[in-house]
C-alpha cells in the first residue's frame, strides 16, 4: 500500500462523521424537489470522492524520490534538464532513485492514461540510458481521480545506476536472533540459491569452524553477500481502487552463488550488494555479537524469530542491543512450514505486543504481498518507528520472494552529502580482524570510518600497549574478496600489509593518516544510562566497555554528582581502561556490560594518556 499520512486518514474520518450528521439532520428539514435532491446528491458524491483521494507526502527537495505528473514528448532543452535532475536524485540515493509518475509535487495521485503512462516510462528509460542507469517498474495502480473519467494509472519506478569500477551500493545487515532460530540456514538459502533440506544443509557453507558444523551453532562472525543487478527485477502490476489493491506475484533477479562461480563475479554483476553479518545467537557468545554490532556499523538489523518457539532466549536482548545502538530493525519469522497457522499467529501477536511496549514504541507492519514489501522498505527507511515483519520458510521457500523484494527496494540511510563529508576527512580505518595469508603476508579486515584509502598509501597503526603508532604501507585492497584500488568511507574491506609483523597488531586498533596526529587515552568520561543492575553501580565497578571496535575491561573511576547508580538512572561517569590505552572519538556510542549489568551512553571527554585525572574535580 502507498503510505498515506495521518492527515489524510484524519480528514477522511472527519468527512465520514460530517456526512453522517447531514443524513440525521435531513429528517427535520422540509422535502425538496427531486431535481434539487439529485443535484445536491451529485455534488455531494463528487466532493465525497475528492476527500477520499489518496495522496503521498509532498515532494522533498533532498533525497532520492522524485514526483512527475507526466513525461510526454519533452523538448530537447527539457530533456537535458530532466536528465540532470535524475543524475542529482541518483547521487542523493548513492546510485538509486525512485520516480513516482502520475503524481503532482504536492503528493496528489492524479494518474495518467495508458498512452501517457507508456510515453512517460519510455522518456524515463531514455533519461536513464543517458546517465548510465536502468529502470524497473516496481508497481502500477489505478486511481479514480474523477468519477466519470476513464481509467488513470500511476507508476512507481526504480532507477538504478549500472556499476562502474566496483562502486556499487553496499548495505550491511546484521542478522540477530536466538540460537536455533534459523539465521544461518536462511542466509544459506538466500545466498546459495537452493532451499534447505530441513536438516540444516544450507548453512554448512557459512560456518568457519569445525565445532560450528558439529553443533550447528554459530560462534563467530561470518559474512555473506547477495547482489542485485541494475534491472533489479521483472516488472509487476498492481490493480487498485483508491488505496486498496491486490498484488500479482513478483520475481526478483538476484545475483548469488547459483548464478556466479565466485564472489568476484557477484560483485562485477551487481549494482546493489547486501552484506549479511551472521552473528552468534547463543548467550555464551554475546560479546561476539556485541562486537559485530558496534564495530562493523551495520545499516540495518534483521531479527530472526522461530515461529515454533516465539520470542525466546536472546531474542529480546538482541532487540534491545539494536535499539540501544539505534540500528533500524526488521523481523523475519522463520520455520513457518513446521507450525500450524494458529502457532504462527500466536508468535506474530507476541511480536506485536513486544514491539508496542513503552520501551520499544514500534509500529509493526505485516508484509503479505509484493506491494506491502515495496511500501514497507520505503517507509522503514523513512521512519525509525516502523518495523516490518515477514514470515518465511527456508525449506518450502514460502515468502522468500517477498524478502528479496524488500531487500532489493531497501534504500540507504545516508545520502551522498553525508558520504562526501566523510570522504573529505582524513583516513581512519578500524582494525576488526587480523590474518596471515601465504604469499601475501599480514592482512587486516575492517571498516573505513572516514577518508579515502588507496593502494600504496602510507598510514600509521596503533595504539600499541605503550600508546605508540607504527608506520606501514597498504600493499593491496580487497572488497568482497575481489581486488579494488580505491576504498571510500563507510566501506568494509581487507588490506594487505606485506611483511608487517602480525604480532604488533590486535583488534581494536586503528590505521590513520599521519597528518591526523592521533592521540590516545587510558581514561575517558561518558554520559550513561544504566539499563539494568542487580544492586548498585558505584566507584570501583568493573565492566566490559564496547566503543566502536574497542573492547576492553574498564573500571569506574568516578560518578559526578552521585555516590551510586540504580537501574534507569543517568550520570556522567569516569572510566579507566585496565590493560592499555585506546583510540576513541568524542561522541562515540558506548555500550558496557558485566554479567546482568548493562548500560549505554556516549563518550563526552577524553583524557590523554599522560594526563593525571583528578578524581574529585567536577568539570560540569
Amino acid at each position: 500500500m502507498l503510505a498515506v499520512p495521518p492527515g489524510g486518514a484524519a480528514s477522511h474520518g472527519r468527512h465520514g462523521l460530517s456526512s453522517g450528521a447531514k443524513k440525521t439532520s435531513k429528517k427535520c428539514r422540509p422535502r425538496r424537489s427531486k431535481r434539487g435532491r439529485r443535484r445536491r446528491s451529485k455534488k455531494s458524491n463528487r466532493s465525497d470522492h475528492k476527500s477520499q483521494q489518496p495522496f503521498l507526502p509532498p515532494e522533498a527537495e533532498e533525497g532520492n524520490i522524485e514526483y512527475k505528473l507526466k513525461l510526454v514528448s519533452p523538448t530537447q532543452y527539457r530533456f537535458e534538464h530532466l536528465a540532470t535532475q535524475l543524475k542529482w536524485r541518483l547521487q542523493e540515493g548513492r546510485g538509486e532513485a525512485v520516480y513516482q509518475i502520475g503524481v503532482e509535487d504536492n503528493g496528489l495521485l492524479v494518474g495518467l492514461s495508458q498512452a501517457d503512462m507508456e510515453a512517460s516510462i519510455a522518456t524515463l528509460k531514455k533519461m536513464a540510458d543517458k546517465v548510465g542507469a536502468d529502470i524497473t517498474v516496481l508497481r502500477e495502480r489505478e486511481v479514480d481521480y474523477e468519477p466519470d473519467a476513464s481509467t488513470r494509472r500511476i507508476a512507481e519506478v526504480l532507477v538504478r545506476k549500472v556499476p562502474d569500477d566496483q562502486q556499487f551500493l553496499d548495505l550491511r545487515v546484521a542478522v540477530l536472533g536466538n540460537v536455533d532460530s534459523g539465521k544461518s540456514t536462511l542466509l544459506g538459502v538466500l545466498t546459495q540459491g537452493e532451499l534447505d533440506n530441513g536438516r540444516g544443509r544450507a548453512r554448512l557453507n557459512l560456518f568457519r569452524h569445525l565445532h560450528e558444523i558439529q553443533t550447528g551453532r554459530t560462534s563467530s562472525i561470518s559474512f555473506e553477500i547477495l547482489g542485485f543487478n541494475s534491472r533489479g527485477q521483472v516488472s509487476t502490476c498492481v490493480s487498485q481502487q483508491g488505496v486498496q489493491g491486490s498484488a500479482h506475484p513478483m520475481s526478483v533477479q538476484v545475483v548469488d552463488y547459483s548464478h556466479s562461480r565466485s564472489a568476484e563475479e557477484i560483485c562485477e554483476s551487481s549494482s546493489k550488494m547486501i552484506t549479511f553479518m551472521d552473528l552468534a545467537g547463543h548467550h555464551k557468545y554475546l560479546k561476539t555479537t556485541i562486537f559485530g554490532l558496534t564495530s562493523y556499523c551495520p545499516d540495518f538489523a534483521m531479527l530472526v524469530v522461530s515461529a515454533n518457539t516465539g520470542v525466546a532466549g536472546t531474542s529480546r536482548e538482541h532487540l534491545g542491543l539494536a535499539m540501544a545502538l539505534k540500528v533500524p530493525i526488521f523481523v523475519v519469522v522463520s520455520k513457518v512450514d513446521v507450525c500450524s497457522r494458529g502457532t504462527v499467529d500466536k508468535t506474530l501477536r507476541q511480536l506485536e505486543r513486544l514491539l508496542k511496549q513503552p520501551g520499544c514504541n514500534k509500529v509493526p507492519l505485516m508484509v503479505s504481498n509484493p506491494d506491502d514489501a515495496v511500501a514497507a522498505a520505503q517507509q522503514f527507511a523513512q521512519s525509525a518507528c516502523i518495523t516490518p515483519i515477514l514470515t518465511v520458510s527456508s525449506v518450502s521457500g514460502e515468502s522468500l520472494e517477498l524478502l528479496k523484494v524488500f531487500l532489493n527496494v531497501l534504500p540507504p540511510l545516508s545520502n551522498s552529502k553525508e558520504q562526501e563529508e566523510l570522504m573529505q576527512q582524513l583516513t581512519e580505518f578500524q582494525v576488526d580482524e587480523i590474518y596471515s595469508v601465504p604469499e601475501v603476508g599480514t592482512v587486516v579486515g575492517g571498516t573505513l570510518y572516514s577518508g579515502v584509502c588507496r593502494e600504496g598509501e602510507r598510514l600509521v597503526v596503533g595504539p600499541t600497549d605503550q600508546g605508540h603508532f607504527l608506520r606501514l604501507r597498504v600493499a593491496s585492497i580487497q572488497r568482497n574478496r575481489s581486488a579494488c584500488r580505491l576504498l571510500r568511507a563507510g566501506q568494509a574491506a581487507t588490506l594487505a600489509l606485506g611483511n608487517f609483523d602480525r604480532s604488533l597488531l590486535r583488534k581494536g586498533m586503528v590505521m590513520v593518516s599521519p597528518k591526523m596526529k592521533p592521540t590516545v587515552c587510558r581514561e575517558f568520561e561518558a554520559a550513561i544510562v544504566l539499563l539494568f543492575h542487580a544492586k548498585t553501580f558505584r566507584r570501583g565497578s568493573q565492566v566490559t566497555a564496547h566503543v566502536g571496535n574497542v573492547r576492553q575491561t574498564a573500571v569506574v573511576q568516578s560518578l559526578y554528582g552521585k555516590e551510586e547508580l540504580r537501574t534507569g538512572e543517568r550520570a556522567v561517569v569516569g572510566f579507566r581502561f585496565i590493560k592499555h590505552p585506546e583510540y576513541l572519538r568524542t561522541g562515540a556510542k558506548l555500550l558496557f556490560r558485566e554479567g546482568v549489568t548493562k548500560g549505554i551512553g556516549h563518550v563526552t571527554r577524553l583524557l590523554p594518556a599522560d594526563q593525571n585525572h583528578r578524581q574529585n574535580q567536577n568539570p560540569y
